[in-house]
């Protein structure tokens, strides 16, 4: 497929690109000068679409089979190319280990891992004939880190950071680039869901802060900013990397 309409920029698509921090990594890939997909279950917003401006929206539920195939599918067929993926669409899970059903912990992998796996293959096959692309993983400073009752969600993600070197070593003889970014706790509806389930939110968060080297919360422009990095040509000779976005959480 190619774009009839001889516009040479390159192409992104990003999951979970309607909300939070998927939202904040599209609108930045535009001001790159990418044009840019997203797809989510639910159309995104009013004050999101206007943000998002040209954005192609592509409806989908990951986990539905065939979903990642036809997803890219309406991507070349809207720009004829696909240049970057950034797996970003994920969902939160806390329980403890010995109360979280097997159903639980499917739905979990289901979205957090094989979705994106299945995603990277789909985008891979796209990208293979142009002999050129990159794949970035939305990780979490979890999947390096042990927190109580977060073990489902850091397994997930511990799983991605996996296929991610895998995946880079694997596509690299086509030119594919395949890297991870693993934000720390950023300001996003995520993370507003779980303060609010939190017994005292401020002091939750206030404890949270403590454990932050930089002693802030990251913004989503910041998480968006590593992205960006990745997917650019600057980023050429980078493959099976993460970056941690996390004010030095990791680091401790």
């Amino acid at each position: 497929m190619t774009d009839t309409t001889g516009d040479t920029r390159r192409v992104a698509l990003v999951t979970g690109g309607t909300s939070g921090l998927g939202a904040a990594i599209a609108v930045r890939l535009q001001a790159d000068g990418l044009r840019v997909a997203v797809t989510g279950r639910n159309a995104p917003p009013p004050e999101v679409a206007a943000s998002l401006g040209d954005a192609l929206f592509v409806p989908g539920d990951l986990t539905e089979p065939g979903a990642p195939d036809r997803i890219v599918g309406a991507v070349m067929d809207a720009f004829g190319r696909l240049d970057v993926l950034v797996n970003n669409a994920g969902r939160r899970h806390a329980g403890l280990i010995v109360d979280t059903p097997p159903e639980e912990l499917a739905e979990v992998f289901a979205l957090n891992t094989i979705a994106a796996m299945t995603m990277t293959a789909a985008a891979a096959r796209a990208m293979i004939p142009r002999r050129e692309g990159g794949i970035i993983n939305m990780l979490s400073r979890l999947a390096s880190s042990g927190v109580p009752t977060l073990s489902a969600y850091s397994a997930s993600k511990g799983a991605l950071a996996a296929h991610t070197r895998s995946a880079a070593v694997e596509l690299a003889p086509h030119n594919i680039r395949v890297n991870a970014v693993a934000p720390g706790m950023a300001r996003t509806p995520l993370i507003e869901d779980w303060l609010g389930d939190q017994a005292d939110p401020e002091q939750a968060l206030a404890d949270t802060l403590g454990g932050i080297p930089l002693g802030r919360l990251a913004t989503p422009d910041d998480v968006a900013a590593a992205v960006s990095y990745l997917a650019s040509p600057e980023a050429a000779y980078v493959t099976g990397a993460s970056i941690a976005v996390d004010g030095g959480y990791t680091a401790r």
